[in-house]
């Protein structure tokens, strides 16, 4: 018998076991991590921003609107309560493409671990692992009008929980996946500085580790929000985001999945109105930067559903072409998320 660590015992306990499907919401959750500590400080209210290379992740749409070649990193210690060996890692690249939009590619990657491998009723190891899961994506934004542009991103997922099986089991903890997001935002929405964000992110095929009977959908997911600036002057500026977020994955009595595209309608009438309003996520920010050389930032984010309310905090510096970027996550004591920090890099070029 082979023995997991804690954290694969349970992501497998939910992708891979049939008796626990109906408590799981979908496979690689990891791509709703989001990237970029700037977003993080701001309450993850970013989807009618994006004005940066993170534009691949929160709205392919801004990238439209990006005139300069940029590039994006970061990396955060993960859930660090839960087990000390887990990592976050992003990075993307922008490029304009004179006449025709800009094009990004970003690659993410979450480290699980090292996972040991020892004998049912032994404590011998027999062998080791490792726990990971990445993807690559290549974003595509281009404008409608002065105002108003659309995106696209087209993923590649692979989700590696463990490198064997059992003897009954037809697949392993292996997976890949392939998936792709539609953006739109417009700028001066009604009126000067104010803007709209929308996001369909992670749509496609449902993806398999055991057998199809067993697949988990993606974790496909709607933004929508609104920023607006309201102060916009040479040396001063201010903007408020809000943003709403909604999983559009619909888990049937049985156990079973509607297939994606049914999902984003049929995700909205599973339960009472009542009861849909409060799976919607809700975050807040606020952004203010003094020049072109601090900014600091605050926010807060608010599920209901699950429980989870954390204010965050950030700031960010600029330095010729760097810009450096801190994001804080403040939840109660003995929550996953409390105390995760953030560091990100963006460089202009």
């Amino acid at each position: 018998m082979k023995k997991r660590h804690p954290i694969v015992c349970f992501i497998l306990g939910i992708m891979m076991s049939q008796s626990a499907l109906s408590q799981s919401i979908s496979a690689v959750p990891f791509l709703l991590i989001s990237p970029g500590a700037r977003a993080a400080g701001m309450g993850e209210a970013f989807v009618a921003i994006a004005d940066d290379a993170t534009a691949t992740y929160w709205n392919p749409a801004g990238l439209a609107f990006q005139s300069q070649k940029q590039v994006s990193l970061m990396h955060a210690n993960w859930l660090q309560t839960l087990a000390p060996d887990l990592f976050y890692d992003y990075a993307s690249y922008v490029q304009p493409l004179e006449g025709l939009g800009t094009l990004g590619i970003a690659v993410t990657y979450l480290n699980l671990g090292e996972q040991l491998i020892t004998g049912e009723d032994s404590p011998d190891i027999l062998g080791q692992f490792n726990s990971n899961e990445f993807s690559v994506a290549a974003s595509f934004g281009g404008q409608l009008s002065t105002n108003s542009a659309i995106g696209i991103s087209l993923k590649f997922i692979k989700s590696n929980l463990a490198n064997f099986g059992t003897a009954a089991e037809q697949g392993d903890g292996r997976a890949s996946a392939f998936a792709f997001d539609l953006g739109y935002m417009h700028h001066n929405l009604f009126f000067n500085n104010l803007s709209l964000g929308m996001n369909l992110s992670n749509m496609g095929p449902k993806v398999t580790y055991i057998d199809a009977a067993q697949a988990d959908p993606l974790p496909t997911n709607l933004r929508l929000g609104f920023a607006y600036k309201l102060i916009n002057e040479e040396f001063s500026k201010l903007r408020v985001a809000v943003e709403f977020n909604k999983m559009l994955v619909k888990r049937n009595n049985d156990t079973s999945t509607d297939v994606w595209y049914k999902a984003l309608f049929s995700s909205w009438t599973d339960e009472d109105l009542n009861q849909e309003l409060k799976q919607i996520h809700s975050n807040i920010g606020i952004e203010y930067w003094y020049g072109d050389l601090v900014g600091l930032r605050a926010g807060y984010h608010y599920d209901e559903i699950g429980q989870v309310k954390y204010p965050t905090f950030g700031a960010g510096i600029k330095y010729a072409v760097y810009q450096f970027d801190f994001g804080y996550v403040a939840a109660e004591d003995g929550h996953p998320l409390d105390g995760t920090t953030r560091f990100s890099l963006l460089i202009g070029f």
